[in-house]
């Protein structure tokens, strides 16, 4: 029998049958993806294989199915494994804003390169617009229109007063969604005023370090009654990338990858090297200068929200 898993706990996993049915399940011995270190061999969006005990109403988990894709981060400080976060994406959305919590440009881009890696198309949702005004709103507007004109979708959204809700919902429609972003920036919000049925828990910014309160403790995936899914995940503090070479990482920036065959060399690193179209695009201001000051941190490997 297969099913989909739709919650995934790390000790055991809810799937969704065929027929709609959903049943919870365990894994069968020790299982493990082959070439992947992770602290679970099976994460919400796979497709799986089980064996269903009709009378208990369980299931046992025996084989995961070859997958699409997936998306992957590490915890930089407290484990070298790997947590596949979900698999089998249509797209990614980044929940951020600007205020209560702060989403700095340096953990979108690291989101967004992680995206790229993987090949799964991503955008941003700016969230708590109805807070924005003076700087605020300006700064807003920077961000939009940068990485609207690198290619990624970008959406203005409030779940407070609404306002943006129905475009995003229009992108949503027959796919399968990640939403990520740290605590606190209205991942369960937006989906409640997406799908008021689900009625999901959210909290309050705590009041003493203006960061978010975790009310999804486990990644979830919810059927919306427009068609699709979306994919809802525990709020992220730091998104460590997985296995990547530094020559690569250039490659995970649209705006660079666009030009650097025009660069002297071809493994030019686009910090040192003479005739570096990178370089030269950046000193004429075709390439923003904050995307290349974080990608110089991707290189050293520097995950610290130090921008702003």
């Amino acid at each position: 029998m297969e099913g989909l898993v739709t919650k995934s706990t790390g000790s055991w996993y809810m799937v969704r049958l065929t027929d709609g049915m959903r049943i919870p399940c365990t894994l069968k011995g020790k299982m493990r993806i082959k070439d992947i270190r992770t602290t679970s061999p099976v994460a919400v969006g796979d497709r799986v294989e089980l064996d269903f005990n009709r009378e208990e109403n369980t299931g046992v988990i025996r084989n995961v199915l070859k997958r699409d894709n997936y998306i992957i981060r590490k915890s930089t400080k407290l484990s070298k494994a790997s947590h596949i976060i979900a698999a089998n994406i249509d797209q990614a959305f980044l929940i951020a804003t600007l205020v209560l919590p702060r989403t700095s440009t340096g953990f979108i881009d690291r989101f967004l390169v992680t995206a790229e890696a993987y090949h799964i198309p991503a955008g941003i949702v700016f969230n708590k617009t109805d807070l924005y005004d003076g700087q605020l709103r300006q700064r807003h507007q920077e961000l939009f229109s940068l990485y609207s004109s690198i290619g990624y979708r970008c959406f203005a959204t409030s779940a407070v007063t609404g306002d943006g809700i129905g475009l995003l919902a229009e992108a949503l429609k027959e796919k399968t969604t990640l939403f990520s972003g740290h605590s606190g920036v209205g991942k369960s919000a937006v989906i409640n005023f997406l799908e008021p049925g689900l009625k999901l828990r959210t909290a309050e910014i705590s009041a003493w370090h203006l960061k978010g309160v975790h009310t999804t403790t486990f990644a979830e995936l919810f059927e919306l009654s427009a068609g699709g899914f979306i994919i809802d995940t525990p709020g992220i503090r730091e998104f460590g990338l997985i296995d990547f070479r530094k020559e690569e990482v250039a490659e995970r920036f649209p705006e660079m990858r666009a030009i650097m065959h025009q660069c002297q060399f071809n493994n030019c690193t686009h910090i040192h090297e003479p005739r570096c179209a990178v370089k030269k695009a950046l000193e004429e201001g075709k390439i923003d200068a904050g995307r290349y000051r974080n990608y110089l941190r991707i290189l050293e490997g520097d995950w610290e929200d130090l921008d702003t």
